[in-house]
């Protein structure tokens, strides 16, 4: 059960009303962490920040491996939220990641950008100087600026979620199966 309440259309000011327009007709929805956030203006012009970084990461690596990113992030940080969002934008491309993984469909950038987001989500000290050395003969340094920047994007908003306890979005229950769900909670 949700810690905040979300802000409703229905109660929301013009600048509210002009956010929900704005996603229901970019994607369809607003997400639970989306109308949570609309509490505050600026926390929620802050998040949304991640958009345009993703899409530089998603043009320098693709959207698969960007997903991927994301994905090991928010799982090994335990964020039900995001790991699910992630994972149904993975299944509806016809792979979940631990299908890709198990069938070694993983580019190399895919396997580099995983076990760099797990290592984020588990250790942000003790990211070992191999993977290190992997990141820099692939990216150049703006490329790991970004690559680091948007990680603790990412982070902080699964961070939001956790912390505020949003309730997993309607469209996303069917993505958390019994194996997800323990997936994520072991992280």
């Amino acid at each position: 059960m949700a810690y905040l309440p979300m802000t409703q259309r229905d109660a929301a000011d013009l600048e509210l009303v002009a956010e929900y327009d704005y996603w229901e007709q970019h994607s369809g929805r607003i997400t639970n962490m989306k109308r949570t956030m609309l509490h505050h203006p600026g926390v929620y012009h802050s998040y949304m920040a991640w958009y345009p970084l993703y899409e530089e990461v998603a043009e320098l690596v693709g959207e698969r491996a960007a997903n991927l990113f994301c994905y090991a992030i928010s799982t090994k940080n335990h964020c039900l939220v995001c790991s699910g969002f992630f994972r149904q934008i993975l299944a509806d491309g016809h792979q979940t990641p631990d299908e890709l993984e198990a069938a070694g469909d993983l580019t190399d950038d895919e396997a580099l950008l995983l076990d760099f987001g797990q290592g984020i989500s588990a250790d942000p000290n003790a990211i070992e100087e191999a993977l290190y050395a992997r990141l820099k003969e692939r990216f150049t340094t703006e490329q790991l600026v970004l690559l680091i920047g948007f990680a603790g994007q990412m982070v902080a908003t699964n961070y939001f979620n956790m912390v505020a306890k949003v309730d997993l979005d309607d469209v996303l229950e069917s993505y958390a199966t019994p194996e997800f769900l323990a997936q994520v909670l072991a992280g």
